[in-house]
């Protein structure tokens, strides 16, 4: 794989391809998955997986690509701006945590993580795709919200890159350092509540 992004030929077997490698990657993780696996799953041979996918990071990162778009969708779909600031960010937070704490969403960072320095654009793709997304509508809601008076937020960039830190504050940091890998809703609402608790604290219209 070269330094510079490669282009994708897409034809009759790329969609079989794609989602013969994500029912795999999702269900046994990027390293234990060879070409192999995934051309005989698709039914297709390696000279035609190679033709879509010169590498196996490539091919990974394209379902990242579309598995964080349609996420982004699906959460993007589950918000209502007109339900209150508290209630929006609860959503938006659980949400967050079941892609984050979910093997699939670990073995897209792992492998941007390892493979980052000798290839910047794995980072830069799953950023565009995935936390600059939820950034940006989250940008946008704050935005809304505190025209209805319900927030004041002088850095809204800055407010949206500190919310799903919150959320994330002793769970992943556990799953990265391997102290826990899997988590009980009631430990995630435990940490997003308290995310919500804390943004509001700091963002929220205080009743006079």
């Amino acid at each position: 794989m070269n330094e510079s992004s490669p282009i994708i030929r897409k034809g009759r077997k790329y969609d079989q391809v794609l989602e013969s490698a994500r029912e795999l990657f999702m269900a046994h993780g990027f390293e234990s998955i060879g070409v192999d696996d995934i051309a005989r799953r698709a039914g297709v041979s390696k000279a035609t997986l190679y033709s879509y996918f010169p590498d196996k990071r490539i091919l990974f990162m394209e379902v990242a690509r579309v598995e964080c778009q349609l996420q982004a969708e699906t959460l993007e779909a589950a918000v209502d701006v007109e339900q209150s600031v508290q209630e929006v960010l609860g959503v938006v937070g659980r949400g967050l945590m079941e892609i984050v704490l979910s093997e699939f969403g670990w073995n897209m960072f792992r492998v941007c993580v390892a493979e980052g320095e000798r290839f910047p654009e794995l980072g830069r793709q799953f950023f565009e795709t995935g936390p600059k997304i939820l950034i940006d509508r989250m940008c946008e809601f704050l935005e809304v919200a505190e025209a209805r008076g319900e927030i004041v937020v002088p850095d809204r960039a800055l407010a949206a890159d500190q919310f799903p830190e919150l959320c994330k504050a002793g769970l992943f940091l556990r799953l990265v350092t391997g102290v826990q890998t899997e988590f009980s809703q009631a430990e995630i609402d435990r940490v997003v509540d308290g995310a919500v608790e804390m943004f509001m604290a700091r963002y929220g219209v205080k009743d006079s």
